[in-house]
């Protein structure tokens, strides 16, 4: 039996028929709009279009638009659901990046768990975005289709399970090691899950500089040359990652750690773990919607700060402080890509949103609801990609993009 909450989502769905719809940003009024608009009008930007490729970017809705790709394989927390059923996610997310950050955005639900049938409609679909978001497929095909996507296209391709996940797990262990006056580099970390969040989440701590971090999968420790349960990007992470080569089950290479990060299932940490940990851990416990270890429970067991992907306790992960900000910086500056530079960037912005003396236990991540969220990652990105030479546009400072994401969003100077 469906819940009352249910049964309200249920009534919005259907007495709206949906989440999206399609406004005109033209008059339409009379014969001379409907002209200029459209025959013979739209004739002048189409030849312009022809003769000079890059001003797509000035006479139509690329420069604001964005693909959110999907197949329906990993969708939430339901699994291999289809992409028809995918679809109100997908119209749940393109709302986002409208209220969030002003980008417009179209769902496109592709009906095949093949990855080249993935990566060819995103190649022919293409010149219409300005960037591609994609969304729940399932590990590993979400990272072929992602490496394929990015060596074909000169647009920006983001996986927002794998980098908007590691990006705020990033921005939120700055903070609680700010708080805490410890070094993150050098910290010990132990990450459980090793598909498209947990990799992710492993590179962008090495991009930051982190130096020994331990993947576990449903085997254990994951280390270069373990003879079972291997594919190709198991054995990438394994070259650059646990390069002591431990070996075990999650709760013997858990012990001495300062920091886990949990992207798995409920109840696989226990307090018995956390007791073995260094003292006063940072649990980052991240399952949803039943977490690895609940924060009463981690506490009681040590742990000293305890993050979660829920909005009913302290300290949410929550993907929305990144990819709003994120693609709102990136078509600013007509990025070709979103790289780690910008990934970095983003995660300093973020936590850069709570000053020093605000840190505390329950305070490490700001909430997504604050306003200044996405005009102050969309202003870290574009520097980032400013200077690293992935900006079409260069003629904007950041400071010009944080002012024109304000405007898009209808908050004052």
């Amino acid at each position: 039996m469906a819940s009352k909450f249910d049964a309200e989502a249920l009534e919005l769905h259907k007495s709206h028929h949906g989440k999206l719809a399609t406004v005109p940003t033209v008059p339409l009024g009379s014969r001379d709009d409907l002209s200029r608009a459209y025959t013979p009008g739209v004739a002048a930007p189409c030849l312009e279009i022809k003769e000079k490729p890059e001003t797509i970017y000035d006479y139509t809705t690329k420069g604001n638009m964005v693909a959110v790709v999907t197949n329906g394989t990993a969708v939430l927390g339901l699994g291999n659901i289809g992409a028809g059923a995918g679809l109100p996610v997908m119209e749940g997310k393109s709302i986002l990046f409208k209220g969030f950050a002003g980008v417009d955005s179209v769902p496109v639900c592709v009906d095949s768990p093949k990855v080249e049938d993935v990566v060819k409609v995103c190649q022919l679909i293409a010149p219409t975005y300005g960037g591609i978001n994609l969304e729940d497929i399932k590990a590993p095909q979400c990272f072929d289709i992602e490496n394929e996507l990015k060596k074909t296209l000169d647009i920006p391709v983001f996986h927002d399970d794998q980098h908007g996940t590691a990006i705020v797990v990033v921005s939120a262990l700055l903070n609680a090691y700010k708080y805490l006056n410890r070094d993150l580099k050098t910290a010990k970390i132990i990450i459980n899950g090793a598909g498209a969040a947990g990799q992710a989440i492993a590179r962008l701590l090495f991009a930051y500089g982190a130096q020994t971090v331990v993947l576990c999968d449903t085997t254990g420790a994951i280390y270069e040359g373990r003879p079972e349960n291997m594919n190709p990007y198991k054995d990438s992470i394994a070259k650059v990652s646990n390069l002591q080569k431990e070996k075990g089950s999650l709760a013997e290479v858990v012990k001495g750690k300062d920091i886990f990060i949990g992207v798995s299932g409920p109840g696989t940490l226990t307090q018995d773990m956390i007791r073995s940990m260094s003292p006063e851990p940072v649990i980052m416990a991240m399952a949803n919607p039943v977490p690895e270890i609940l924060p009463d429970e981690a506490k009681a067991a040590g742990a000293r700060i305890v993050c979660t992907g829920r909005s009913d306790f302290p300290n949410q992960v929550n993907n929305l402080l990144a990819f709003p900000g994120i693609f709102r910086g990136a078509l600013d500056v007509r990025a070709k890509e979103i790289n780690e530079e910008m990934k970095i960037a983003a995660a300093g912005a973020i936590a850069s949103l709570i000053p020093e003396a605000e840190l505390n236990e329950t305070n490490i991540i700001a909430s997504p609801l604050d306003p200044r969220v996405a005009p102050t990652v969309a202003a870290a990105v574009a520097k980032a990609a400013l200077d690293t030479g992935v900006a079409r546009r260069t003629d904007l400072t950041p400071e010009d993009v944080a002012a024109h994401t304000r405007e898009l969003l209808g908050q004052k100077k």
